[in-house]
């Protein structure tokens, strides 16, 4: 009987301490979204990694490789047409490019230097010569600064379903 009885409140002892783990991992990943605006689908700002997180998880990454995942930091830059992608800060010399699924929403043009949450799909992708001007004249760059491309770059891609920027 007391064999039970000390078996029963170590168990008992153990499912406490994993509650607690839980409970304090979840509220460490979840984020108060109430001083965010949506574009895009919503989402729940969970399981929300950190910049230098999602660099990480892109460093471990190659062609062809795809992770859904949530990601938060500041806005490097937008396109200042119509809001139609945006490059998102890893660390002051690396950048993840983000487009909209189906570009089924845009982002404000003046959305540079907010915080944001990009809810979707990491991928490193091959930008093409094209591309890469395209979005340098859609950035507002001088005609000087398109010519300077001349070859393909590899990048970090990233598609988002949802897009929480901070007010």
């Amino acid at each position: 009987m007391k064999k039970n009885l000390i078996l029963l409140l170590f168990v008992v002892f153990i499912t406490n301490l994993n509650l607690v783990a839980q409970q304090k991992n979840n509220n460490s990943t979840t984020i108060n979204t109430k001083d965010f605006t949506v574009f895009g689908e919503k989402f729940e700002a969970s399981k929300v990694l950190s910049n230098k997180e999602m660099l990480k998880k892109y460093k471990a990454m190659k062609k062809g490789d795809s992770l859904v995942v949530k990601f938060k930091s500041s806005i490097k830059e937008v396109c200042k047409k119509k809001g139609c992608w945006m490059q998102m800060d890893l660390t002051s010399n690396q950048q993840a490019f983000v487009r909209f699924l189906d570009y089924g929403f845009f982002v404000p043009l003046n959305a540079d230097n907010a915080e944001a949450i990009v809810n979707g799909v990491a991928y490193i992708d091959i930008v093409t010569v094209e591309e890469l001007k395209h979005y340098a004249k859609d950035a507002g760059k001088s005609q000087a600064e398109i010519n300077k491309i001349k070859k393909p770059e590899i990048t970090y891609a990233f598609r988002a379903s949802g897009v929480l920027i901070k007010k």
